[in-house]
């Protein structure tokens, strides 16, 4: 007898609520529908696919100080908006980024995602990643010798970025392809569309 099969996409939606209702109440901590006021229209390009995206943020750069491993700044005009490279694929990972995206005086994330994408869309944003991997080139450069504690910082973000656009980001998405046509996680046995 053989035990549950890994589920290869984690959807955070579920638990979100959970999340809010674990934060203290001491009137700091905004709720669901004060943290996410971020329109799709308005997304920053850099973010990858996924329920969570940063759109009309803030330029404070205070998102990598709760979740360094999901969010960056980037905009084309050197606003330097947040945005998210990684979407959470656990518990700890999800309150990382919402305690990150309540820190926007702006208001300007949205966790509607998955209200937006298609598999249409996923690929297409996939086959336009070499736009996204010179940015990142680009901005490393810049970033990783600079004067400023910030920059240096956020350099290592561009970095794991481009690791993550070169490694497992691909299966990611092919499972959130997945899940987005059949309202499921995928499984090790499932077949994954292409991107």
């Amino acid at each position: 007898m053989s035990g549950p099969r890994a589920l290869l996409y984690w959807d955070p939606m579920p638990h979100v609520p959970a999340v809010f209702a674990s934060q203290p109440r001491d009137g700091l901590w905004p709720d669901v529908a004060a943290t996410f006021h971020g329109k799709w229209e308005e997304r920053n390009w850099r973010n990858v696919p996924g329920p969570f995206y940063g759109a009309m943020t803030d330029n404070c750069w205070v998102g990598r100080l709760h979740a360094p491993l999901h969010v960056l700044y980037g905009d084309d005009v050197d606003y330097e908006q947040e945005f998210l490279y990684r979407q959470p694929g656990n518990l700890e990972q999800l309150r990382a980024v919402i305690v990150a995206a309540q820190e926007d005086p702006w208001a300007g994330w949205a966790c509607d995602g998955d209200a937006h994408w298609t598999p249409i869309l996923v690929r297409q944003w996939w086959r336009e990643r070499e736009r996204v991997r010179e940015w990142i080139t680009a901005k490393h450069r810049r970033w990783s010798v600079s004067d400023r504690i910030d920059e240096r910082e956020a350099a290592t973000g561009l970095a794991d970025y481009l690791v993550y656009l070169d490694g497992d980001l691909k299966v990611h998405l092919q499972a959130y392809s997945y899940f987005l046509d059949n309202h499921v996680s995928p499984t090790a046995g499932d077949c994954l569309p292409s991107l």
